[in-house]
């Protein structure tokens, strides 16, 4: 109760004036307060022209990565459980809602005691599903009330999560005691969870769903095919920097001169995939590659007849190519890993491309196994990137071998779909 009120009293208010102010200078954040305006009305109206089963599995997920970890679970039940889905980052809004094994996607409007049971009496859920760590007190209390079951997939909680800190572990002890099944990603993960329950709370490890998804899209893949015109030209070696921010660009690009003068025969062509690329975004690295006096071209600019031969970066300006695109790498640095959290070192590993990382890869458990068995590195400065990048262009045998490390490790982490799909058709 005590944790219920300070929760409600403190927090939630807190939550609310801090996101609305955030929302004034920040355009991703004001997209998702105006986004959950009309949240309820919005999912009254989709569940009502939804498919009439008799069971409704509710899926949460804060942004695309967790999404994906949902996704093959989403697919397996959806011909007999109609699919509701709830997101909170802006950046997953039109994949969700686009989504073909859907029955209704909509944001997760604030954790308020009424907002949750307001979902609850709408979507009448016959299992929960948080996917990976975003987990709302107010709905899993709410849902506990109300007898529905609540399972966490491709459960993560890292050494230093602050939900294990001294002050706060109790208070999220009250919230996962409430979460029926905890299928985590490690052996590892599943400990810390344990710090959270009792011993009489089911926690098994099941693995990461990712896997399956990344090996998938990996094998669809055509080995010689032209993803863009004037590929053919790329004669130098291909560098792809992937889902990068301008923390990551601070360290990449000045490691890329330092690589061009070093190696002015054989540098590499750089094929630069930012996260979000908004035209302010386009707009800013060219600028900066313009300073720079570096050749670069645009995605979005390639004509039949280009020769990219003397280009130095090719902007990626559009979504959705990223993990086609690792095919053509012969090294892939992974971004968000100098701003705080890395993205998806998966896609390349299924690739079978060694991979560069930055420091920061706590919130990633197979960026840590991947630099462990020598298929990444780990660099914390401009040139001990461009140097990580020099050994391996000279070295074409300790490339393959980097790659054959993170192809091996996909491939050994495959069936968790199945092994958590035995928890979940428990409930559907």
């Amino acid at each position: 109760m005590f944790w219920k009120l300070a929760y409600n009293v403190f927090a939630v208010p807190a939550m609310f004036v801090g996101f609305h102010c955030a929302g004034c200078c920040i355009p991703k954040i004001r997209e998702g307060i105006k986004g959950r305006k009309h949240v309820f009305v919005e999912l009254a109206d989709q569940l009502q022209r939804a498919r009439d089963l008799e069971k409704t599995a509710w899926f949460h997920f804060t942004s695309v990565g967790e999404f994906e970890q949902a996704k093959p679970l989403i697919e397996a039940i959806y011909a007999e459980t109609r699919i509701v889905l709830t997101f909170f980052s802006p950046s997953v809004a039109s994949n969700a809602k686009s989504h073909p094994y859907a029955d209704a996607a909509v944001y997760l409007p604030l954790d308020t005691p009424r907002n949750a049971e307001g979902l609850i009496r709408l979507i009448e859920p016959s299992l929960i599903v948080f996917s990976k760590f975003d987990i709302w007190p107010n709905l899993v209390w709410k849902a506990s009330k109300h007898g529905i079951p609540i399972v966490v997939v491709a459960g993560t909680l890292h050494a230093g999560s602050r939900r294990l800190s001294g002050f706060a572990r109790p208070f999220f002890r009250s919230v996962h005691r409430h979460i029926r099944v905890h299928c985590a990603i490690s052996e590892a993960d599943a400990a810390r969870f344990q710090a959270l329950c009792s011993s009489r709370h089911e926690i098994v490890v099941t693995g990461d769903t990712r896997y399956e998804q990344v090996y998938r899209r990996a094998a669809a893949v055509e080995p010689d095919a032209e993803f863009f015109f004037g590929q053919e030209t790329l004669k130098r070696p291909i560098l792809i920097a992937g889902s990068t921010y301008t923390e990551d660009e601070k360290v990449l690009l000045p490691a890329y001169q330092l690589l061009r003068k070093n190696t002015p025969d054989n540098y590499p062509h750089l094929i630069l995939v930012p996260h979000e690329p908004t035209p302010e975004r386009i707009k800013e690295i060219c600028r900066h590659l313009k300073r720079e006096q570096l050749v670069h071209l645009c995605f979005s600019e390639l004509m039949p007849e280009v020769d990219l031969s003397a280009v130095d970066v090719l902007i990626v300006d559009t979504v959705g190519l990223l993990a086609k695109l690792y095919r053509l790498a012969d090294i892939a640095f992974v971004g968000g890993s100098f701003r705080g959290s890395v993205h998806n070192v998966m896609e390349p590993a299924a690739m079978a491309k060694p991979v560069i990382l930055g420091p920061t890869i706590q919130n990633a458990h197979e960026a840590s196994l991947l630099v462990d068995r020598g298929g990444a590195k780990l660099v914390q400065t401009a040139q001990e990137l461009a140097d990580a990048i020099t050994v391996w262009l000279d070295d074409a045998d300790a490339r393959t071998t980097a790659g054959d490390v993170g192809k091996q490790l996909i491939a050994e982490n495959l069936g968790a779909v199945a092994r958590t799909l035995a928890y979940l058709q428990a409930f559907v």
